[in-house]
């Protein structure tokens, strides 16, 4: 009897695990194999960006139906981020996981030139627009490639016939980079087994006894979550079973986990959205880009209780005007940094200074910010999946919930 992918996946993550707790340091020799799983993923992202917002754009049939969905995803985006952010505020204020904690305080390894980074609302407005498109695609700055990708598909609808040629080739090659993804999808198995043993190799698990009243504050609050505000959006708005939604979507769950980035995670996540849930190309083509982009609930969530955290630690008691910042800060940071490489230290490093709590106080975490950012990641890409099923839903289509699992 085949085995189904998303079993496949989830049997190479134990296998992974226990592997890496079983070989430990000698475990990182998995790892070129898990480098070039998510090698094989980024090649795809950017044309599957490009071409999958243009096709969707198309498939909208005017710019006013592209307001109208934009308006919807955006609402939403912002409402579940919010809502990931006061939940993690509220976990950690119950928790108070740095009370009492017997931790040195070391100074951070942050990027290079990255110590002094400050965010603005002008920043995300600049990153949004690019100077070179070319430039943007080489960097990966793809909130630059979004808005470029859904200009280019309203031009193509303003032209009209004289640009068919054009529209024909741009949804030609998101079929040829569709077809790449399934290839690729083969090696998933392989790929996260590889990822898994090399992280518990390289880390071990003592590291993780330090900070464990840390970890589980964050992995509450994600759950929390995951278990009610996405799930309850599910059952509620989407009218779909969340215990469906997830075995449809486990595929690109588990490669979030195992490559802790939406980004990476993208193709999986559009592949999961078409074929196993349902959701229509042009929703799933817009939505989902721009979900990996720049809604990133767990992230957000992540920030507060980090900065949290490290004021408990320092013994400094957040006032309610203080928490509501660091809220509007790590909201803001989880959009504005999406491009910036080690984005989850940058971002950690603008809410600090927002509140003015100190930048060593990183150094806390880098321990165990890998296996946390898998954790969040995870989340990440389920609101994104939550997202795109969700605006299906309001624009009237009925996914496929109702039908009995394949055999």
């Amino acid at each position: 009897m085949k085995i189904k992918l998303h079993t496949q996946i989830f049997l190479g993550i134990v296998l992974g695990l226990f592997c890496g707790i079983l070989l430990r340091e000698n475990a990182v020799i998995f790892q070129p194999i898990g480098d070039v799983f998510i090698r094989l993923l980024r090649m795809v992202v950017i044309p599957i960006i490009f071409s999958s917002l243009v096709v969707g754009v198309l498939n909208l049939g005017n710019v006013q139906s592209l307001g109208r969905l934009g308006a919807k995803t955006f609402i939403y985006y912002l409402t579940t981020t919010l809502a990931a952010v006061f939940i993690g505020l509220m976990v950690v204020n119950v928790i108070h996981p740095g009370w009492e904690a017997d931790l040195q305080v070391t100074s951070a390894i942050l990027p290079e030139n990255m110590q002094d980074k400050t965010l603005f609302l002008s920043d995300v407005l600049m990153n949004i627009v690019p100077e070179n498109i070319f430039k943007a695609m080489v960097e990966g700055q793809t909130l630059g490639l979004i808005f470029f990708s859904i200009v280019f598909g309203c031009a193509l609808l303003a032209i009209g016939k004289k640009a068919e040629a054009m529209a024909k080739m741009v949804e030609s090659l998101n079929d040829v980079v569709l077809r790449i993804t399934d290839w690729i999808m083969l090696l998933a198995p392989v790929g996260v087994f590889a990822l898994m043993a090399s992280l518990v190799g390289k880390i071990g698990l003592s590291a993780f006894k330090p900070l464990a009243l840390y970890m589980a504050t964050v992995i509450i609050a994600l759950l929390i979550h995951a278990l009610f505000t996405l799930s309850g959006i599910l059952v509620f708005v989407g009218k779909y079973s969340p215990i469906t939604f997830v075995k449809r979507i486990f595929p690109a769950l588990a490669t979030a986990f195992s490559t802790d980035s939406s980004i990476a995670t993208l193709p999986v996540t559009m592949e999961c959205l078409e074929k196993n849930v349902g959701v229509s190309k042009k929703i799933t083509g817009f939505v989902a880009p721009l979900g990996a982009t720049i809604n990133m609930d767990g992230t957000a969530l992540y920030e507060a209780v980090a900065v949290m955290f490290i004021a408990q630690v320092y013994g400094i008691d957040m006032t309610l005007t203080q928490q509501i910042i660091i809220a509007l800060t790590a909201t803001l940071a989880s959009i504005g940094a999406a491009g910036i490489p080690s984005a989850g230290l940058i971002t950690l490093v603008v809410v600090l200074k927002s509140v003015g709590l100190p930048l060593e106080g990183i150094g806390l975490l880098l321990a165990v910010d890998r296996i946390l950012d898998m954790c969040r990641t995870t989340v990440n890409v389920m609101g994104d999946a939550v997202g795109a099923l969700v605006v299906s839903r309001l624009e009237g289509e009925r996914p496929l919930q109702m039908n009995k699992e394949k055999a």
